[in-house]
């Protein structure tokens, strides 16, 4: 009889046990194509996040030593006597100490008189061309042209020895 079942194309038992597991087995195989294509994703996304912050790092850094450069420009001995110089700062005297006990140690002694500010460099001479003001030394108002408006008003002294802050070192 089971031959006649078999010819005919009849179910056979062995044949209806076997399509729960290729089922099982697809389904395995199909589960895990997707978590590695999701696995694959969140790879390159954290790839993304991790190639960006190492440009920001690399910017930051350059900022950084950038703005090392500034301070060390700055707190630079010559520097500081130069910035000092140029607010009108001396040197000062001989330090006085006071102990823990109130007992002074030292002796006071007054600063310096500042040296007199040096004269600006001189600038190159120009060629003038016939009518132009000539500027005279040591900030005195030049004399007026002939055929020039007399109330022009003349530049005090005062502003032409002004000297201009100094820029920013490393910029």
């Amino acid at each position: 009889m089971r031959r006649l079942g078999r010819v005919l194309g009849g179910p056979v038992a062995g044949q209806a046990a076997r399509t729960p597991f290729v089922l099982l087995v697809v389904a395995l195989l199909g589960g895990g194509l997707i978590s590695l294509l999701l696995l694959n994703s969140a790879l390159n996304q954290g790839s993304f996040q991790l190639s960006k912050l190492r440009k920001e790092t690399t910017t930051l850094t350059d900022e950084e030593q950038a703005l090392q450069r500034d301070v060390d420009g700055y707190s630079a001995p010559d520097a500081l006597q130069r910035r000092a110089q140029e607010l009108g700062l001396v040197p000062g005297g001989s330090p006085v100490f006071i102990g823990a006990d109130g007992k002074v140690a030292g002796t006071a002694s007054a600063a310096a008189e500042p040296p007199p500010p040096s004269p600006p460099a001189a600038a190159p001479p120009v060629a003038a061309s016939p009518g132009a003001a000539v500027p005279s030394p040591a900030g005195a108002p030049a004399p007026a042209p002939s055929g020039a408006a007399a109330s022009v008003p003349a530049v005090p002294p005062a502003s032409a020895g002004a000297t201009q802050p100094s820029q920013t070192p490393g910029r």
